[in-house]
């Protein structure tokens, strides 16, 4: 599998590695999270006294995020802007004039692709890139929300020219999984990867030798035990929230950047299926 070559923006792998982490740990984040700024200024003995907990459990942290020790992540922290200073607007408040509205969730965005785009690994693109190039037949699944990008992700591969079939419904998807097989390209997409219908699937396929390739904000995650190749996304979304506009915005920034490298490294036969599929809905437009 595909590893993410850390570190990244400390907030941003925290976010993505959170659930996997014990809870002893988790309140170590919580921490972190909520007090960035000072912890640079800490110590491993101030920090472990600010949680709660050993001083072993801040270095187990700091290491399950991908940095040799605290120093090593204290100077990530220090090298990297806070999420909050990015924000500048804050959060959104009931009280926010449309204005002031539309400038706080544009910020958010931008915050979202910034934060995706350092998880982007070129290792991982490349390969899933070359899988897809070379598949006999490409499998999109996702379950709903994450299934429109499903839709998407089919449509753009179908227009560059490749053999793709997108599928969000779970039953279905269960049925492709079990007749996919070595040389296919099963692609995953979920935000939480956990989706128990989407995971449960992806394993029949796995079993029958289909490359898998997840789309996921979460690190350590049940799907991603089974992809060969992981490629994060990043966006907060609450459990009131699931399906938010910012995940859908992270993974299809994901999937812009690998369908766009495709159609580089297959660029006569890109450029052939495009002009195609163009031309055959050419009348269809006033």
């Amino acid at each position: 599998m595909s590893r993410v070559n850390y570190p990244v923006s400390p907030e941003v792998m925290i976010t993505s590695i959170y659930k996997s982490l014990t809870k002893s740990e988790q309140k170590v984040a919580d921490i972190v999270r909520n007090q960035l700024k000072d912890a640079v200024y800490w110590s491993v003995s101030d920090l472990a006294e600010h949680a709660e907990v050993g001083e072993t459990t801040v270095i187990r942290f700091c290491r399950k995020l991908g940095y040799k020790g605290y120093q090593d992540f204290k100077l990530s922290v220090a090298q990297n802007p806070t999420e909050a200073n990015k924000q500048e607007f804050g959060e959104v408040q009931d009280t926010d004039s449309v204005e002031i509205l539309a400038q706080k969730v544009t910020a958010e965005n931008c915050t979202t692709l910034q934060n995706t785009l350092s998880l982007v690994q070129p290792k991982s693109i490349e390969e899933a890139s070359g899988k897809i190039i070379n598949a006999n037949k490409i499998y999109c699944f996702g379950v709903g929300a994450s299934g429109l990008m499903a839709h998407q992700a089919q449509y753009r591969f179908m227009r560059i020219g490749l053999n793709a079939v997108c599928v969000s419904d779970s039953h279905v998807i269960a049925m492709n999984c079990a007749l996919a097989k070595e040389g296919d390209v099963v692609i995953g997409i979920s935000t939480s990867g956990s989706t128990k219908d989407l995971v449960d699937a992806i394993e029949i396929a796995k079993k029958n030798k289909a490359f898998i390739i997840c789309l996921t904000n979460h690190i350590k995650s049940p799907i991603t035990k089974l992809a060969d190749v992981v490629l994060l996304t990043s966006a907060k979304e609450s459990p009131l929230r699931g399906g938010a506009f910012s995940s859908l915005i992270s993974q299809m920034h994901v999937l812009d950047i690998l369908t766009r490298h495709i159609e580089i490294e297959r660029k006569d036969s890109s450029m052939d299926a495009l002009q195609k599929t163009a031309k055959s809905v050419s009348d269809k437009l006033y």
